[in-house]
């Protein structure tokens, strides 16, 4: 990551995460690659932390930190009920960044963008990455959230510098709802640690290769109640393993246990990370995101990067990511998705035809290095 040594070092706030470092969320994932990497390169990039807890439950909460690899960690008044966190923690690092010395405050997903016009009408230079169009995922269908979210992408449009997208289908959106033109910057991926079966064979029982595995936020869009409806038509002795923690979605995975609990070979884990999150990827049979709706998948750059077949939805934002280096099946569709669950599990020439490639294909497609190259192009 070469950068001209008489480029301007920047003072940069980075706000609209829950907290780094964590896996909280894809945008917290984000933060972290950003800001971490801009450090390294001589800049100045303080983030803005929720207080409260770990999404999945206080026991996954981490150390609370001042600093994260030379990242500045301020930590702001958080009203910690549903609907409410975000939107709190983002008035008041709004307010701090406003009144801060700073050149540019990068405001991450939508509804926190809603502050945008505070640290913009002080003189700061504005910037805006947009996620995903957030207020089409169903937990933010009724209420006060809804409504601040759909304010913070008007707010967005309106005082933004500059809109960084992860997809090209949010590009086309914003330019045919809004005209507001924005620079496509897709996410990027790390070549990751493969590891063998250990930690996962104690816990759960699950060896190389025996089973299903879906990664990520437990919430409507994300398509499981569909996996678990497909999986139980299935002919095969693999496990389907659900990993993750729900995001204000308790009864949403109470009907998914529900759904599963005829079925001994459906294992919940939780939320994962480290070192058992390392050895799901690297021993899954094959990846399965049924997504109806997506920003970026993060989950399915990562799960291509350990090598892995992926079976996708069809949506436009995980066949831009995939091209022809993957399964896919109609959106929404339990009976399509069983075909070619069926499929996969019965050939497994199919499936090691595609896992010989996905690794170096998505590892040089995406690369955080480039993301920070490009981000930095914009700040200066």
């Amino acid at each position: 990551m070469n950068q001209s040594n008489n480029s301007k070092k920047l003072k940069i706030a980075m706000i609209g995460q829950k907290r780094i470092p964590s896996r909280e969320g894809g945008v917290e994932i984000v933060v972290e690659e950003l800001s971490t990497r801009m450090v390294k390169l001589g800049h100045q990039v303080t983030c803005y932390n929720r207080k409260g807890h770990h999404v999945s439950g206080e026991e996954f909460d981490s150390q609370k930190l001042n600093e994260y690899k030379g990242v500045k960690i301020k930590s702001v008044l958080t009203i910690n009920k549903k609907g409410l966190a975000a939107m709190t923690s983002s008035v008041f690092a709004a307010i701090h960044a406003a009144l801060g010395n700073y050149d540019i405050v990068h405001f991450h997903a939508e509804g926190p963008c809603a502050m945008l016009w505070l640290p913009k009408i002080c003189g700061k230079k504005c910037i805006a990455t947009i996620h995903g169009i957030d207020w089409q995922r169903e937990k933010w269908q009724n209420g006060i959230g809804s409504k601040y979210i759909k304010l913070g992408e008007k707010i967005a449009v309106k005082y933004a510098d500059e809109i960084i997208v992860l997809s090209e289908n949010v590009q086309k959106y914003f330019l045919d709802t809004y005209n507001r033109t924005t620079h496509f910057i897709p996410n990027g991926v790390s070549k990751p640690q493969i590891r063998d079966v250990n930690i996962i064979n104690k816990q759960f029982g699950l060896k190389k290769d025996d089973y299903i595995l879906f990664l990520g936020r437990i919430v409507p869009e994300k398509g499981v109640q569909y996996l678990i409806d497909a999986y139980n038509q299935l002919r095969t002795d693999k496990k389907l393993v659900i990993a993750g923690g729900s995001s204000d979605t308790d009864d949403f995975m109470d009907e998914l246990k529900l759904k599963a609990k005829d079925n001994q070979n459906i294992i919940f884990t939780g939320f994962v990370q480290g070192k058992i999150l390392d050895e799901l990827y690297s021993n899954a049979y094959i990846y399965v995101l049924p997504s109806d709706l997506e920003g970026m998948p993060l989950s399915l750059l990562e799960a291509m990067s350990y090598g892995n077949c992926c079976l996708t939805s069809d949506i436009d934002e995980c066949t831009e990511v995939v091209e022809d280096k993957s399964v896919v099946f109609k959106k929404s569709n339990v009976e399509d998705l069983k075909e070619k669950l069926q499929i996969l599990c019965e050939d497994n020439r199919i499936v090691n035809a595609y896992k010989e490639e996905t690794s170096e294909f998505i590892c040089h497609k995406y690369n955080w290095d480039e993301v920070v190259k490009k981000t930095l192009v914009i700040y200066e």
